[in-house]
Parts: structure tokens; sequence; C-alpha cells
């Protein structure tokens, strides 16, 4: 089998199902499998889709561990060469996936892919394409509204959004990778229960010597924020995905921007927390 295409769910049952119907549409003739987690929705409804998609097999979990484990559970049960990470609040746009296929197969050094995302009012998303976080990078994400036209920006703003071309990070709503190399390098840091996950594993691949590519050629509806509540749930684990890499990679390697990462993350963290009150 050539693809799995692994959807890790969170009470969002009807997002998933035009997920599912996208796939439908446009992976007729491939050889591909979709596996779908349930991550202990406390709305069952996702049940439901069961009879109506018989093609696709559901997995459900106990408890609620994280988007890194879930994705890890099925995985190991996967057929499929290549593995795609994908997002229940996602829809694919295109019968592009043999060209992405071909793509990944033409790149001895391949490590994982993204394409362009949008939102549902067509605005591109520049998370579809990222830098590493460093000292430099992360201050005008975090601070500054700047769009620096160069390859140290955080979002890659040098790469135009229909372009294919070598990036640092994808991101996890849509993410491409060998399963053998997925495997190989660790998976999914279990460490990361949400947030965060997408750029270490990127990371990793790149300092296992293996490229990370962006398709820009192929599009993707994702109704971001959709199946996500912006409370200071949400801002705990996001920053506290941002302090477990910085931890990981940069205390002990490089300990100034540690020092300057960790009191800008704390910094931003309070000010997004004053916000919601």
């Amino acid at each position: 089998m050539k693809l799995s295409i692994i959807i890790v769910n969170y009470n969002v049952t009807q997002l998933l199902k035009n997920c599912l119907l996208s796939i439908q549409k446009y992976t007729e003739g491939e050889n591909y499998e979709v596996i779908v987690i349930d991550n202990a929705s406390t709305d069952t409804s996702w049940g439901d889709l069961i009879p109506e998609f018989p093609e696709v097999r559901f997995m459900s979990s106990e408890h609620n561990e994280g988007f890194a484990i879930a994705n890890n559970k099925a995985i190991k049960t996967a057929a499929g060469e290549y593995v795609l990470l994908l997002n229940p609040d996602t829809e694919l746009e295109g019968s592009y996936m043999k060209d992405i296929l071909d793509f990944a197969d033409s790149k001895t050094d391949f490590g994982c892919l993204g394409i362009r995302m949008h939102d549902a009012e067509g605005n591109f998303l520049p998370e579809s394409k990222r830098s590493v976080p460093d000292m430099f990078n992360s201050f005008e994400k975090l601070f500054t509204n700047l769009k620096k036209n160069n390859s140290k920006s955080y979002y890659r703003n040098d790469i135009d959004e229909n372009a294919v071309d070598e990036v640092d990070v994808v991101t996890g709503a849509f993410l491409l990778i060998r399963k053998e190399v997925y495997e190989r390098t660790g998976g999914l840091d279990e460490s990361y229960f949400m947030y965060g996950e997408d750029i270490d594993l990127c990371y990793t691949l790149l300092r296992n010597g293996y490229k990370n590519y962006y398709y820009g050629k192929a599009s993707l509806l994702h109704h971001k924020g959709e199946s996500t509540i912006k409370d200071e749930v949400y801002l705990d684990r996001f920053y506290g995905a941002m302090q477990i890499f910085i931890d990981k990679y940069y205390k002990e390697s490089k300990p100034l921007q540690y020092s300057f990462l960790k009191a800008g993350l704390k910094l931003r963290h309070k000010i997004e927390r004053i916000k919601l009150k």
C-alpha cells in the first residue's frame, strides 16, 4: 500500500465528515487507507460516521493523551509506505495526491512535505512554511508584525505561497512522511500534548540529514480555530509546547538563546492571558 492517511479526531464530527468526503472525492484510484483515531471525544456522534464510511478504519482511545500519542498509536497499525498526518478540520481541494507522492519518491533525502493552506475566507495561512524557531525569528513572531523577506524569517516570507521549495518546518495539519523515516527518527515526541510536536518532528528530520519541502502547487482548506477553544488551557498548552522545544534544543547547547526565548515566551504568555480577561 502506498499511503496511510492518519486523522486524530476530538469533538469535531461534522468537520471530520467533510474531511472524509474530500478524501473520497480527490483520492479515487489511489492505493491508500484512512485511519481515524478518536481521542476520547466527549461528543460520541463520531460513531455515526462508522457505517457511513465503511472503508475507513476507526479506532478509539480510552483517554485523551494528546495529539502525538494518538498519531503514534494509529501509525503503528498503518500499512502504507507513506503516512499523511491530516487534521480533521481540513479538506483536500484537488486530485494532487499522486503528484505529491511522485515528488516525494523523486527525493532520496525526503524528510516530510506540507502544502499551501488557507482559511475559509481564502486567506493564506503563513504557518504552511516556517523556519525553526530561534532567538531572532521568534522575537519577530512574538512581538512584532514585521514581514521580513528573507530565509530567516519565521514564516519564510521569501518563498512565494505557490512555490515548491525546501523549508525547515511544515504544519502537522498536513504532513507527509515515509513511514520508515517516521519510525527511524522516533515519530512525534510524546512529551508534547498538543502544539509544537510538528516543529520538533521537522527539526529532528533536519538534524538527521533529511530535507523538508513546501509544495505550494497544492492547496488545503483549513478551518483554523474551529476545533480549538482559545482559553487559558489552550494558552498553557501552546506556550508549554514552545517551552518543551527550547528546553530540549537550546537549554544546554545555546544558553543565551535559551534565556532570551524563555523570557520572551513567559512575557507573551502573560500578555495573552491578560487579553482573555
